[in-house]
């Protein structure tokens, strides 16, 4: 019996065991394929990078060496600094440098390609490269220089070594402080000499674009916490809730920061959560935010629009004018920026929430509005309209007008010939500069705002 038993598990068993063997060789197999094809994403990254870097200072070196009346090489080779830089970056994401320092480095391709974009993207022959430009350029040179040599000994070594990338994953993955590894340690001394640069001047352009807004662009006093409790009460209005004094909480985020702030926060009659935040210094609303649910509609675009223009005079938000329109969720959303003496100034803007059932407004974005010039100086266009309008594509038909102040590529505020029309079957905002009459900027109206042009 136990003969006959076991001539017939016997070959059950072997079936079973060479299966498991064959499942688990596939399983490695798969396994190995999986890390080999990381481990070339990897390497193939990496050569990418110190390709791109050397070809980055070697474009450098060119601009550098055309004639500074050569405006036409040298916008061309802005834009391929423009090109590596960027191509250079995303190398750097592909890496598996999360857990490393590599912030200093990631910063510097960044600071280079903005750099490098917003000296392109402007006309050279009327606004050439500055002596400040051209040093800045001269001192990214060096560096690139200096950068390339250390990356060339981690490429040797990872080249005469055969250094795996997989193992320097696995190395910052582990609870243990990454080091031991040339790569590691590589990619961390160039992170500490780039750390180690004095900071170039980076221009007014390439600057502007990392702005900051703090709280010394403010005016008036710092404000208690009492006091912003007040403002946000005199804001919502008693309607809103029914306990008011009980129901506020003010909690102040930020302190060592650049811009302290106060968030307050107000339960509703329905129960929602009303959260507004304000500046500590002046006590400016930046925030206005109500969650509850609009489940129908039942108002139109004009009414829905006079009543964020009456919420915004309610709430001395004066002499706004509506520039786009969007609508989801049953909730129309405006964007309004401030008209001075029949100039629309673009920089100063707010955002409304308006809800489509009964008009409330349940949403509103201020930053922009808190730290836009006040007193914005507006000189008087070099170029008239006629002129500016010879600019734009001969089949482009104008359906509205207006000066407009806006920033343009390279954050610097200008006047504009604003002009609104069709071509090719879309709706477009022109801006035409109103000194130089160049085309600043073209802007394309989504489909849900042409009811404003009406």
């Amino acid at each position: 019996m136990y003969a006959r038993l076991s001539s017939v598990l016997f070959p059950i068993a072997a079936i079973l065991l060479v299966g498991s063997l064959i499942w688990g060789y596939q399983e490695h197999q798969e396994k190995n394929s999986v890390l080999i094809k990381a481990e070339n994403q990897y390497q193939r990254a990496f050569h990418d990078l110190t390709n791109h870097m050397s070809r980055l200072q070697d474009e450098l070196g060119q601009t550098l060496a055309v004639n500074s009346v050569s405006q036409g090489a040298q916008r061309k080779g802005l834009v391929k600094v423009w090109r590596l830089t960027s191509e250079a970056q995303n190398e750097v994401n592909q890496l598996p440098l999360a857990l490393l320092p590599f912030n200093q480095a990631s910063d510097f391709l960044s600071r280079i390609s903005d750099f490098a974009y917003s000296t392109s993207v402007r006309d050279l022959t009327k606004q050439p490269l500055t002596n400040d430009e051209l040093k800045t350029m001269k001192s990214l040179y060096a560096k690139a220089s200096d950068i390339n040599k250390d990356l060339d000994k981690v490429e040797s070594a990872v080249l005469s070594d055969r250094l795996r990338w997989m193992d320097v994953e696995v190395a910052m993955a582990s609870k243990d402080e990454p080091g031991g590894s040339t790569i590691i340690d590589g990619f961390k001394a160039v992170d500490k000499k780039i750390g180690s640069y004095p900071e170039n001047d980076w221009g007014p352009s390439s600057m502007s674009t990392k702005s900051k807004k703090t709280v010394q662009m403010l005016t008036g006093p710092d404000t208690s916490s009492d006091e912003i409790k007040q403002k946000a009460l005199s804001f919502l209005g008693t309607r809103a809730f029914s306990d008011k004094e009980s129901e506020v909480k003010v909690e102040e985020t930020g302190t060592k920061t650049q811009m302290p702030i106060y968030s307050v926060t107000i339960k509703s009659k329905n129960g929602d959560q009303l959260s507004l935040d304000y500046t500590r210094k002046g006590g400016e609303l930046l925030w206005y935010m109500n969650p509850r649910k609009v489940a129908v509609r039942k108002l139109s675009l004009d009414e829905t629009r006079n009543k964020a223009s009456q919420f915004l005079l309610r709430h001395g938000y004066k002499d706004m004018t509506p520039i786009t329109y969007d609508q989801y969720d049953h909730v129309s959303v405006f964007t309004f920026v401030r008209q001075q003496d029949n100039v629309k100034v673009y920089p100063d803007k707010v955002t409304v929430r308006i809800a489509m059932d009964n008009g409330e407004a349940v949403g509103l974005q201020a930053k922009d509005h808190v730290f836009a010039e006040k007193t914005t100086k507006l000189a008087a266009p070099k170029i008239a309209k006629q002129e500016a309008a010879k600019v734009l594509h001969p089949e482009f038909k104008v359906q509205g007008y207006s000066l407009s102040l806006i920033e343009n590529e390279e954050k610097k505020q200008v006047l504009c010939h604003e002009f609104v029309g069709k071509v090719n079957g879309s709706s477009y905002r022109m801006y035409i500069n109103a000194d130089t009459g160049v085309e600043e900027s073209i802007e394309k109206i989504p489909e849900s705002a042409k009811a404003l042009l009406k």
